[in-house]
């Protein structure tokens, strides 16, 4: 038992409470070692395989011979560059866009560069990118003929021209207007064949690679839709958010082409598949959850949109043709992999071999080939070969109803082997974003290794959450410190009421916005929560206001509407102010190199607290930014965060 000044007596472990399945010590390593394949994706052509691997600082991808898996061909990026993705532009020539490790994220950054190579690790060479011409660095990226300052990324690997694919580009500025190009892939060189009347735009091309849709937004961050009929026709636009209240993106064509998809956005609820008769732009309401969005699911080896994933802790799959081969072929592969979500990571061209890659809420993901022929599917490799499903803890989806009657959703993570039924000490971990970002049904080592210390985890989607229709989205404009901070409150009192927690013993923890959710919640709940800590977080809205450089005038417009542009409002909901009505103790870790939630957030937040003497540990990191890249500091974090929970809250700490 804890008592609230922070004694421990009798049974101090909480192995005692719940068996030899909690460890002693949580053994780190297998959760933060950056280690094991990324991905893999088959070739066109079905001859080889390719990987991407961490390789220290830098990334490096493999290519195998698919039959034998001898290695045929090898590159690794210079220092601090990465592979953010990759295609495999033709059957022996491989694309991938470039990325580094800046201060924004505790992940590379798409710097969007485009590199290629051949399968063999020959005639590589940097395509476009603001590195083009960049050869006295020192770095081992060959230039490409044209120096440009943009930002490109593909958009479709035309499987019909030998050479050629399109890109997109977007001049480096605040609101680009973007264009499509076509792209020689073994020499760079472009000529333009789409620009759009919209700036941001994104692309969608038919079956025979012509540039068919663009959705865009400008200024005002009301989104565009735009059509034409074909190369050189006229652009229509077809929707206009300020005018129908909607969303609509464009997800693809039917097989003849007749039909195009759309994802809308409803007044209530979530989005909604709705095809489009392309030749009398009449519409259809195809398919739609009473809870989640759908995720748009492909036929192999093609663009051609099939069906919809609905994400969650049982995924389900619909189609637009229910009794269709492509429908069947899915189908099978739920039996085969039951419980698993199961995507074609890669196809080749004729669709007969597949790649697939399984991955459930205890599993980061193994990858199959199946044969569409013998219809038999062959391991392949796992991602993380350190991780044991079998010793991972589950996800359990939960429904909460908030105080005005809204409905939320989430998920609540129990260490594995804890008895049913039993009150256990609780991090409550919201997530950062926040707006249009969720917590999924997924393998995530924070949560697992929370879970192996001998916590229960409890994730909310609170509302300004995506994944649950643009209308609950909308319903946490403005509200920071208001209804998504009440959800998180409701949310922790039904664990309680539930008897999944103890009373006594929660904690609140979040990175970023969670952070501030975490400070918030505590300032707001003194009684309810026992610690707080915040991780890389937000503090003083006033300061993130005014400090803001990662876009232009798009995202001083999305900050008003969503989070608010009257400075003494915006004051009065940031912890910094709050400071004093936190009564527990606070432990802060912050990146000197961050520029989403600069450390200064971060020292006022502790000088507040300081000041008002609140109990209050930090860990700052100057080498890092919005997140902690390398494995050290990534320990370091961890370390001190399970010292910390086991000091208020009775967990094991890190071992090792």
């Amino acid at each position: 038992m804890i008592g609230r000044k922070g004694l421990l007596w009798g049974c101090m472990a909480l192995s005692c409470m719940f068996g030899a399945s909690v460890q002693a010590q949580v053994d780190l390593a297998p959760f933060i070692q950056d280690e094991g394949i990324r991905d893999l994706k088959i070739s066109p052509d079905g001859r080889f395989l390719a990987a991407t691997l961490p390789a220290g600082d830098r990334s490096a991808i493999a290519i195998l011979n698919r039959i034998d898996r001898s290695v045929v061909g090898s590159f690794q990026l210079p220092s601090d560059t990465h592979i953010a993705d990759f295609w495999w532009a033709k059957d022996d020539r491989l694309l991938f866009g470039l990325a580094e490790r800046l201060g924004s994220r505790d992940y590379p950054i798409a710097t969007g560069e485009l590199y290629a190579m051949n399968a063999d690790g020959g005639r590589a060479q940097l395509l476009v990118g603001y590195r083009v011409q960049n050869a006295g660095t020192g770095s081992n990226i060959r230039s490409g003929p044209k120096e440009e300052r943009v930002f490109a990324w593909p958009i479709d690997m035309l499987a019909g021209d030998p050479r050629n694919v399109l890109v997109g580009i977007s001049p480096f500025a605040g609101d680009p207007y973007t264009r499509v190009d076509r792209m020689d892939v073994y020499t760079g060189r472009r000529h333009t064949v789409a620009t759009v009347p919209v700036t941001r735009a994104q692309f969608v091309t038919d079956h025979e690679g012509e540039v068919r849709f663009a959705v865009g937004a400008k200024s005002d961050n009301l989104s565009q839709l735009y059509y034409r009929a074909g190369r050189g026709a006229d652009w229509d636009l077809v929707n206009h958010q300020g005018t129908t209240g909607r969303v609509e993106t464009p997800i693809g064509f039917s097989s003849d082409g007749s039909v195009a998809y759309l994802q809308v956005t409803q007044p209530s609820g979530p989005d909604a598949i709705v095809a489009m008769d392309i030749a009398t732009r009449g519409r259809r309401e195809l398919l739609r959850d009473a809870v989640v969005d759908p995720e748009i699911i492909y036929r192999p080896g093609t663009e051609v949109a099939i069906g919809v994933r609905y994400p969650g802790a049982r995924p389900r799959m619909a189609f637009f043709e229910p009794d269709a081969d492509d429908a069947r072929l899915f189908r099978m592969f739920e039996e085969a992999f039951p419980g698993d979500r199961i995507v074609v990571a890669s196809s080749t061209r004729d669709a007969r071999t597949k790649l697939l890659l399984t991955t459930s809420d205890r599993d980061p993901g193994s990858f199959f080939t199946y044969d569409s022929s013998t219809k038999k599917a062959d391991f392949v490799v796992a991602r993380r070969a350190a991780i044991d499903p079998v010793r991972m803890a589950e996800m359990a989806p939960v429904a909460i109803r908030a105080r005005d009657g809204a409905t939320v959703h989430g998920y609540l993570t129990r260490p594995a082997g804890a008895p049913a039924g039993q009150a256990l000490p609780l991090v409550v971990l919201p997530h950062g974003g926040p707006f249009g970002i969720k917590d999924e049904w997924a393998f995530d080592p924070e949560i697992q290794i929370l879970a192996q210390a001998g916590y229960a985890v409890l994730q909310v989607n609170y509302r300004g959450s995506g994944g649950y229709g643009r209308s609950f989205q909308l319903a946490g404009a403005r509200e920071w410190g208001g209804k998504m901070q009440d959800d998180l409150t409701d949310a922790t009192r039904w664990a309680i009421e539930q008897g999944h927690a103890s009373a006594d013993r929660i904690c609140i923890y979040g990175g970023s916005y969670g952070a501030y959710a975490a400070m918030m919640g505590a300032a707001r709940e003194p009684e309810l929560y026992r610690c707080a800590a915040g991780y890389v977080g937000v503090y003083d809205l006033p300061m993130m206001r005014n400090d803001d450089r990662r876009g232009g005038a798009w995202l001083r417009t999305w900050f008003d509407e969503w989070v608010g542009n009257d400075a003494q409002a915006l004051s009065a909901i940031s912890p910094t102010k709050r400071a004093a009505d936190i009564r527990v103790p606070v432990l802060l870790v912050a990146g000197g190199k961050d520029e989403v939630a600069p450390v200064a957030h971060t020292r006022s937040m502790e000088r507040a607290l300081r000041a008002a003497n609140v109990p209050v540990e930090t860990l700052y990191v100057a080498n890092e930014g919005h997140g902690f890249y390398k494995p050290e500091n990534r320990r370091a974090h961890y370390t001190k965060l399970l010292d910390f929970l086991a000091t208020h809250l009775g967990g094991e700490r890190a071992g090792g």
